[in-house]
């Protein structure tokens, strides 16, 4: 087993691609076969898998949210980032990816993003390595 942290400073809303950051983790952990935990501990941000080519699809995404998800008058949340709530909730605060030969196993379009949906904020992610 092995474990490290990233840390972040992020804007207001954005999507950062950390997949380097979680690939050199495992590099160090020199496990070559296991599984790979990328964990939010923060409420109003979350982790995808996603594309990692397009640039676009990072825009487009953050739209779709705000669309689903606006700022509403109702909400009671005095901090007034309820709406950063339910993205974080929808997105969700970990993903899962296997390890095989020392690295991660994505498809060729794949990344691991850090997705920041109450910025600016220095924010952490932990990141677990199980070994088969």
């Amino acid at each position: 087993m092995y474990h490290s942290e990233i840390t972040l400073s992020t804007g207001k809303e954005e999507m950062i691609d950390i997949t380097s950051d979680v690939r050199k983790i495992v590099k160090e952990s020199t496990i070559k076969s296991g599984i790979c935990l990328i964990y939010c501990p923060h409420t109003t941000a979350a982790i995808t898998i996603n594309e990692n080519t397009d640039p676009d699809v990072k825009h487009d995404l953050l739209i779709g949210l705000n669309k689903a998800f606006p700022d509403e008058i109702d909400f009671r949340h005095e901090e007034g980032n309820s709406s950063a709530h339910l993205k974080s909730s929808c997105v969700g605060c970990s993903e899962t990816a296997i390890i095989e030969k020392g690295d991660l196993v994505l498809g060729i379009w794949q990344g691991i993003y850090f997705c920041e949906f109450d910025g600016p904020r220095k924010r952490m992610i932990l990141v677990k390595i199980l070994s088969d």
